[in-house]
């Protein structure tokens, strides 16, 4: 074997052998549980890809335990408000009054609860880093039929970036979220779905 072929397979050898760059971690699920819990208030604008692949932008409020308002931008109009253990969806397009489900039932209740315990058993089926960002994906443990939701964190700081919700039959719902701030005042009104039914002239509907 000459030199210079000897030379070529011994720098191809100790590359084949160098160490590859370490992967990178993911947020630990304690650290993650603890900035959702720390969250209270939070407004953001969205937007949000829906499983038609239509898409719509508007603005997020946030007041955990419990409650959240997607007010959606023309020419949408729409609104749905999550309070008292209820998801109230109003169609713009109809003056009926919101269709009413139990917040239990959506995943998106797991970050909405009192205390978000991501260590929990059988409530997060992944977790892995994306780039420069972590996943966390996260069901109801008693009962994972009603779907997941795909958080996607930021780090340096912690920061929410977006979430899919995957519903009970599939289909998936992306929200991107942007601007978003903490620790804000947000109107108590904003949550009461008796006034968002008068501003809307609708009753309810389940």
């Amino acid at each position: 074997m000459n030199r210079r072929l000897f030379l070529t397979l011994s720098a191809a050898a100790l590359a084949v052998a160098a160490p590859l760059p370490a992967a990178a971690q993911p947020i630990s699920l304690n650290a993650l549980s603890r900035y959702l819990n720390g969250i209270r208030t939070a407004e953001a604008n969205f937007t949000q890809i829906n499983p038609n692949e239509t898409i719509a932008t508007g603005r997020l409020f946030i007041h955990r335990p419990g409650r959240v308002r997607f007010e959606y931008d023309p020419p949408e109009r729409n609104l749905v408000l999550a309070a008292s253990g209820s998801v109230n969806v109003f169609d713009a397009r109809s003056n009926q009054g919101p269709t009413v489900y139990p917040l239990r039932r959506t995943p998106l209740n797991l970050i909405l609860a009192a205390n978000v315990d991501l260590t929990r058993d059988r409530m997060v089926v992944r977790h892995y880093a994306e780039g420069p960002t972590t996943v966390v994906v996260a069901q109801d443990p008693a009962h994972p039929e009603y779907g997941s939701i795909r958080l996607v964190f930021s780090d340096s700081p912690i920061e929410l970036r977006q979430w899919i919700i995957t519903d009970d039959m599939g289909r998936e719902t992306t929200v991107v979220l942007a601007d978003m701030r903490t620790g804000v005042q947000i109107a108590p009104h904003l949550f009461n779905v008796e006034e968002a039914a008068r501003q809307r002239g609708a009753g309810h509907q389940r």
